[in-house]
């Protein structure tokens, strides 16, 4: 598989589908598996397991490494992790459940395990009661 490049804004995942609040990136990066991982434990620690929270990106591209001080050729390297290759305008994490400040928080916290800027979205219709 080749690494392609990552031009243009998401066609799809790039509104809230489940949840009232979210975080959408603003900028194109591959994130691992590990940084998707950490963000949702953050995101559910600060939380206390109350309200529900979706993964809306899925790390299914392989990526491969060769080790350290190994000549050229030889075929490719094995594979290292996983990575999601996410572009601008992606919903990374939606939340629901929780008032709207819990929600904030919990969701800057998940922001910055990322490796791109995001950016704390509400959904259009939402009251805070």
């Amino acid at each position: 598989m080749q690494k392609g490049r990552m031009k243009g804004n998401a066609q799809r995942g790039n509104q809230l589908a489940f949840g009232s609040f979210g975080i959408k990136a603003l900028e194109s990066s591959w994130i691992t598996g590990r940084q998707i991982e950490a963000a949702r434990q953050a995101v559910t620690r600060y939380m206390k397991r109350e309200g529900q929270i979706w993964i809306r990106i899925f790390p299914d591209k392989p990526i491969t490494k060769k080790p350290a001080e190994v000549r050229m050729g030889k075929g490719k390297g094995s594979p290292e992790g996983f990575v999601a290759p996410v572009t601008p305008g992606r919903i990374l994490i939606e939340a629901e459940g929780v008032p709207y400040e819990v929600a904030k928080e919990a969701l800057r916290l998940a922001a910055q395990k990322m490796p791109i800027t995001t950016k704390f979205v509400v959904r259009r219709d939402y009251v805070e009661n």
